[in-house]
């Protein structure tokens, strides 16, 4: 098995346990790709004899594996570099929905790993079309969501909504979340979404502090085809793919819809995703709120 390793260098956190990995992966033979600017900085912390050695670009390739430090966000990116390769997010940042392991669990968890007693799921995504000239490094598929957004204004943006061709609805709002079950977990949570389990195949979609108050969001079958047309009053909107974003002038179309590509995630031993539910939302534990 050889490990890629990326994460979030930003996070003091990361580098003790970061380094002790790769100590623990040098001393046992295991073959390792470890993100540039991660050997970097445990070169530069004077943590590790062993990472500028093993320092690449690339960690994906030739990669049996993904580690991914950080929180959700450090796991999409690393997502959109995978490549179909399995990815293990180990959290050291708050919630941390998408990530299995706590930091203080990877060596165990790659015990587990090299014990064959992990396996690995599929997650949708949704593959994005918009009539932009230029998107710059927003990416145009997405693992958690797709976001329209007033940006930066106090004027509401007007999206309106066909589904299959069928008209929806027209949205007065702050913007309009399209996600994945993957991503009911996210930000179209916070605006009233539904948690989709995973494997439902599912997509919802949740205005953004809608004008109308009985604009609810709505759940959709994942092979429907969504198409946002997105009007502003002269100023710019924010479009963003998985927390990536660009400013896009209004009158532009957004044609979003399931994608073959998915991304592979690594499941754990008496890990299922409805214990993760109660413990990042804490459920069950009086008082918490």
């Amino acid at each position: 098995m050889t490990y890629g390793i990326t994460g979030n260098p930003t996070k003091d956190a990361l580098w003790q346990p970061l380094s002790a990995l790769v100590d623990s992966l040098a001393a046992e033979g295991l073959p390792f790709r470890l993100a540039e600017p991660l050997a970097a900085g445990l070169r530069d912390r004077g943590l590790s004899a062993h990472a500028m050695a093993h320092a690449t670009d690339t960690p994906a390739d030739g990669a049996d594996l993904l580690l991914s430090f950080g929180g959700d966000g450090t796991l999409l990116r690393t997502a959109h570099h995978a490549d179909g390769v399995p990815i293990l997010g180990v959290n050291i940042g708050r919630l941390g929905f998408l990530t299995k392991a706590e930091v203080s669990e990877v060596w165990a968890t790659i015990e587990a790993i090299e014990a064959g007693r992990t396996g690995v799921e599929e997650r949708m995504t949704l593959d994005v079309e918009v009539d932009a000239p230029d998107l710059g490094d927003t990416p145009t598929w997405a693992l958690n969501d797709v976001v329209v957004d007033k940006s930066g204004t106090t004027s509401m943006i007007q999206v309106e909504a066909t589904v299959d061709g069928a008209f929806l609805n027209t949205y007065w709002a702050d913007g309009l979340v399209v996600a994945t079950p993957t991503g009911s977990t996210a930000y179209a949570l916070s605006v009233g979404g539904p948690i989709l389990v995973p494997g439902s195949e599912t997509i919802v979609v949740a205005p953004i502090a809608p004008h109308t108050l009985t604009a609810r969001p709505i759940v959709l079958p994942c092979n429907a085809e969504l198409v946002l047309r997105v009007e502003t009053r002269g100023h710019p909107f924010a479009f963003a793919c998985d927390g990536v974003s660009t400013l896009l002038d209004g009158g532009v179309t957004v044609r979003i819809r399931r994608s073959e590509h998915v991304v592979r995630l690594v499941t754990l031993p008496d890990r299922d995703y409805f214990r993760t539910i109660r413990s990042k939302l804490s459920w069950g534990q009086g008082g918490v709120f």
